[in-house]
């Protein structure tokens, strides 16, 4: 029954690649290369983040796209970013807009978890949704939803939303990274019909 409701909310993913981490500086999604479509044969695409655990302490697990077939990743962005905690104490809990950490006509990469610890019970989890990715009419659209223990021993929820403004190409490429050192995990890319 959950199925039948899923595929009626979401569509129906088909697994398109799955690439693994294992101490690599980054993770790219290509369109054309090894066998990624990344393109108009889907109107959504769903990446799923599973223990992504960072080399350096405190760092952030972020992402950006190319209209260059992967040359360069600096695609012109405007998003939205917030987070909720909590301590593991249980003596500091928050919800709040992070300011550092949204763009307003960036192209630097955009985060998706921030200050991820690097010890062995450390790690992130979750999904980015980008729509359209092949429109040359209109603007981009992504959102995202990331779980994952802080470095000072914190539960955060992320939630980031937004647009690479650029009506004109198509996006055709994807890379994940930290913002300092490498990382370990898996990266799953689905097309959703």
């Amino acid at each position: 029954h959950y199925k039948n409701v899923r595929s009626r909310l979401m569509g129906i993913p088909t697994l398109i690649k799955t690439l693994t981490a294992s101490g690599d500086s980054s993770l790219s999604f290509v369109h054309g290369a090894a066998d990624v479509v990344f393109d108009s044969t889907y109107d959504e695409y769903m990446f799923v983040f599973t223990d992504i655990g960072p080399a350096t302490d405190a760092t952030a697990f972020q992402f950006q796209c190319s209209i260059d077939g992967g040359s360069n990743y600096n695609v012109t962005v405007t998003n939205t970013w917030f987070d909720a905690y909590n301590r593991e104490t249980g003596d500091d809990t928050s919800l709040g807009y992070g300011t550092s950490y949204d763009q307003a006509q960036g192209t630097a990469f955009n985060y998706l978890a921030r200050d991820i610890g690097n010890d062995a019970d450390s790690s992130a989890a979750g999904t980015l949704n980008i729509f359209s990715p092949a429109s040359t009419t209109y603007v981009k659209h992504y959102y995202g939803r990331v779980h994952s223990h802080h470095s000072s021993d914190y539960a955060q929820d992320y939630f980031m939303a937004g647009y690479f403004n650029d009506a004109d190409d198509d996006l055709n490429a994807i890379q994940f990274k930290m913002a300092s050192g490498n990382f370990d995990g898996v990266i799953q890319m689905y097309g959703i019909s």
